[in-house]
Parts: structure tokens; C-alpha cells; sequence
């Protein structure tokens, strides 16, 4: 059976996050709706990462294995043509061997974190922002992402609901960058590692903009890594902010 490998954006609003629940929309199941629309069912689909329900993707990843020898660019068109209305669009697809795998052939996945700062509320960037009202120390910001940089113990900073056998991850990137956005000044969170767990960007975040609101110092993010401890955690920022932006593998599937 050919393979394929799927380049998948959404807005993540009306879905209950990527993974397939049973009489709830996600993106997963659309996806394989439409696949059972091209060719008889029941279709499973493998992605990169799941995403948690409103959170958002530029360059989500998944394979799928059909009967039928596609063209990919076909193949793609047939698939957005399913899938209106909902806000998920294939923007890539290739042909890839059958032991390629969308999750366990990554080296690496790459998220950016949207932050808005203004006081009118946001109209054409609502719910694709975290938005507040404040302006954030965004020197103090870097200055605290620094203790996060690295192979450490991330317990304070998962999910309780996690499933990952361990909270030992190694993040190789998380930068901050205040940038002009289309609605004013954003803050831009920037985060790569070989894989994440639950809820560990928007823990960072929230614990982040704590730093920047001039709440906590920022050594305080240092201690919270240390405490291991899940109650040494800031708030937790709202998904709507967040997007899968990237996922890397050995060789780029998509350029050929």
C-alpha cells in the first residue's frame, strides 16, 4: 500500500485537539472522513505530535497508507476539496516509503507562541492570540527563559495528565522576541526540541509572562525547575496562542 505524508494546517477552535474522540469533532477524524470519501474505510492516520483542543498548526505532520496510487498534488486537492468547510487545509503531500512514520521519523518539533499586547480587544487576530493588556519585560523574559535551555527534569512544568514515561526532555531552543504583529506588539515564543510533554510550552509561557508582568524574578524560573513540582508552576497560558509550526526529519519529504 502506497504511504504518504501529509503537511496539515488548522485552526484549532472547533476541534477538540488533533486526536480522534468518539462523538466529538477533532482534526484527526476529519481528516480520515474525508480519506474514507476517496476510498473505502476505515482509515487511521499517524501525526507528528497531538495538539490539545485550540491549539492551532502551520506545519502539523501525518502519514497515511491508501490502495490506490495517487499523485500527491492530487491526492491533496482531493482532500481540501472534503474537508470545507472545516479550517483544516493539506499544503503538502508527498510520496514517502513504506516505514516512513510521521511521529517516529522526526528529529525534531518546532512550536511558536503568539502573545498580543493591547488593551482594545483583538478583532482580526481573535482566538489566534493570547492576548493582554499590559506591556511585558520582555529582557527579563530571556533572561529567565535561559534556565529552561537544556537537558533537565520538566515535572514542574507537565501536565499531571502526562503520559510520557519521563519528565527528563531536552529543549533546545526557547527564545523571545518582541516583533510589530497586525495588531500591534506581539511577543513571540519560539521553542524546538526532539519532542515535548503535556502542556509543557504553555506552562512555560505562563511562567514566562509572570516574569515579564514583573510577578516573579527571573531566577524564580530556575527555582520552579528545581522544585520539581508541578504546584511551583505559574498559570498555565490559554492554547489559543499556540501553533505546531515545524517538523523536521532527516531528509525534507515536501521539497521534491
Amino acid at each position: 500500500m502506497p504511504r504518504y505524508a501529509l503537511q496539515v494546517e488548522y485552526h484549532g477552535a472547533p476541534f477538540v485537539g488533533w486526536q480522534r474522540q468518539r462523538a466529538q469533532t477533532s482534526v484527526q477524524g476529519q481528516i480520515e472522513a474525508a480519506l474514507a470519501k476517496l476510498e473505502p474505510g476505515p482509515h487511521t492516520i499517524a501525526a507528528a505530535g497531538r495538539t490539545d483542543a485550540g491549539v492551532h498548526a502551520w506545519g502539523q505532520v501525518a502519514h497515511c497508507d491508501l490502495l490506490k496510487d495517487w499523485e500527491p498534488s492530487r491526492l491533496a486537492g482531493a482532500l481540501n476539496f472534503h474537508l470545507k468547510p472545516d479550517p483544516i487545509a493539506i499544503v503538502a503531500c508527498a510520496q514517502v516509503e513504506g516505514d516512513w512514520h510521521a511521529r517516529f521519523s522526526a528529529l525534531e518539533r518546532a512550536y511558536e507562541f503568539r502573545l498580543l499586547m493591547r488593551r482594545p480587544p483583538a478583532t482580526h487576530d481573535a482566538g489566534l492570540v493570547w492576548q493582554i493588556s499590559h506591556q511585558l519585560d520582555v529582557a527579563a523574559m530571556q533572561e529567565g527563559a535561559r534556565h529552561l535551555v537544556g537537558h533537565h527534569d520538566f515535572t514542574t512544568f507537565r501536565s499531571t495528565l502526562c503520559q510520557s514515561q519521563s519528565p527528563v526532555k531536552t529543549l533546545d531552543e526557547l527564545s523571545i522576541k518582541q516583533i510589530a504583529g497586525p495588531s500591534g506588539p506581539e511577543v513571540r515564543f519560539s521553542l524546538r526540541a526532539r519532542s515535548f510533554l503535556h502542556n509543557q510550552v504553555r506552562s512555560f509561557v505562563g511562567s514566562l509572562v509572570q516574569v515579564g508582568s514583573g510577578v516573579w524574578q527571573p531566577d524564580d524560573v530556575k527555582y520552579a525547575l528545581e522544585a520539581r513540582t508541578r504546584s511551583a508552576c505559574g498559570p498555565v497560558s490559554p492554547p489559543h496562542g499556540l501553533y505546531l509550526a515545524a517538523v523536521t526529519y532527516p531528509k525534507d519529504i515536501f521539497s521534491a
